[in-house]
């Protein structure tokens, strides 16, 4: 039953998830960090309206960014450094449901209606919870430096290390359930019904072989 439900899930998101780390990569290679100070008006001592405005960017920039908490977080100590406001990264790191897995998962629950109706609930939210972050941490005077941040900047971002050992064991375990679910039922490669996942699979498969492509050149 794990198995099965561990197939499922991936099945679900695979597509998403794929796109969004070719997605993210092409924009950390390509995209000048000059176009986020741009894109985050204000600075870092912004007014109250221009702080709005970042804190309702970042989810923009974490939907079009997204490869979950892992990636955004680095990325968003990168926008730290380069004078982004405080609420406009709480608000970026806290986007990750309102992206477009998660979108699409409740649209596949629940209905688009009611998806986009959770969308702008969490939205409101998050804004509204940058902001007082922002304010409560300025109040108390523990807005982080950008010298603070610089170990996140600075990290390596491949060691043998136990988050390495952890991975090869989440490895080995995702071999065993992908081969106890061929052992009981089979594969299937049926494309996802419905537009939005069929139109998915080809950037998808396309995303696969830029990544694998990536892995053979070489940095």
């Amino acid at each position: 039953m794990v198995a099965q439900r561990y197939v499922m899930e991936w099945q679900m998101v695979w597509k998403d998830v794929t796109v969004g780390f070719a997605v993210a990569g092409i924009i950390a290679a390509f995209v000048p960090q000059e176009f986020f100070g741009w894109l985050f008006i204000g600075g870092e001592d912004p007014g109250f309206l221009e702080l709005l405005a970042q804190a309702l960017v970042g989810p923009v920039a974490a939907f079009f960014t997204f490869i979950g908490s892992m990636g955004n977080i680095p990325l968003a100590a990168v926008l730290y450094g380069d004078r982004v406001a405080f609420a406009g990264i709480m608000a970026f790191i806290f986007s990750d449901l309102v992206v477009l897995p998660v979108l699409r998962i409740n649209a596949r629950y629940y209905g688009w209606k009611m998806a986009f109706y959770i969308l702008g609930v969490f939205l409101f939210v998050l804004v509204t919870t940058a902001m007082i972050l922002h304010y409560g941490f300025a109040l108390f005077g523990l807005l982080p430096t950008a010298d603070q941040i610089r170990e996140v900047v600075d990290r390596a971002f491949f060691a043998l290390d136990d988050t390495f050992w952890m991975n090869l064991g989440f490895v080995a375990m995702s071999v065993a359930f992908l081969g106890w679910k061929f052992a009981r039922s089979g594969w299937s490669f049926a494309v996802e019904a419905g537009a939005l996942g069929r139109s998915l699979f080809v950037p998808a498969m396309a995303s696969c072989l830029w990544l694998a492509a990536g892995f053979v050149i070489g940095p």
